[in-house]
């Protein structure tokens, strides 16, 4: 079988409005750069250069389609410091003038782009931290906010004696926390929710979970 997008492709494009980028969700069709129909099976993240490959046409499409002023250097199996609990097999890093825009709105750009090469790859959840993309360090000074904002929780958990629920999160950002917490004996963690809206709870270790968490603010995206 085959995933018909019909005659358009999803894509992320800016437009430029009073010397500002407005970044909207539209759907353009290049003939002979974008497939009209894809295949549902899915590539095996063995084969790391195919998939590698892959990455760079679909990103060579985007950038010439939307007129980024970006470039990108994508490396197999890279070598990162401890600060990763999760080493992607795959990381993309972007750099140019318009590295601000992919940052903005939290890295909402960077994300889609991100969620995009998912797609491509037909990667499920569960394989989305094999493949990373990043833009000035991004990465790493997101996974320490998630690793405060996780502490500070856990702080007010144990103040109040009630759970404590992040906003929702990518499922690469709730395995940070996870991870962030897993040592604490008196909190336990659960994700909740569905799709996008999943996020991350922290209970008291023998809290009653049926109970309603209480909503709290941190760890929402930067804006």
């Amino acid at each position: 079988m085959e995933r018909k997008y019909g005659t358009s492709v999803l894509c992320l494009l800016h437009t430029r409005l009073r010397s500002r980028f407005d970044l909207s969700l539209i759907y353009f069709t290049r003939a002979g750069n974008f497939p009209r129909t894809v295949k549902s099976i899915r590539m095996p993240i063995a084969d790391k250069v195919a998939a590698a490959h892959r990455i760079n046409d679909l990103l060579k499409g985007l950038l010439a389609a939307g007129a980024f002023k970006l470039k990108y250097r994508i490396t197999v199996d890279p070598q990162l410091d401890a600060a990763f609990e999760d080493v992607p097999e795959i990381l993309v890093e972007f750099a140019g003038p318009d590295s601000g825009t992919m940052l903005d709105r939290g890295a909402e750009l960077l994300r889609s782009f991100e969620t995009l090469a998912y797609e491509s790859l037909r990667l499920g959840p569960d394989e989305h931290t094999k493949i990373s993309f990043d833009c000035r360090g991004y990465r790493a000074s997101r996974m320490q906010e998630l690793r405060t904002a996780a502490e500070v929780a856990a702080e007010r958990v144990r103040k109040t004696g009630m759970p404590y629920q992040f906003s929702a999160m990518s499922s690469r950002e709730r395995r940070i926390v996870h991870l962030a917490l897993r040592d604490q004996s008196d909190l336990r963690t659960e994700s909740t929710g569905e799709g996008s809206g999943r996020s991350v709870v922290v209970y008291p270790k023998n809290y009653d979970a049926s109970k309603k968490p209480a909503p709290a603010p941190f760890a929402r995206r930067r804006r």
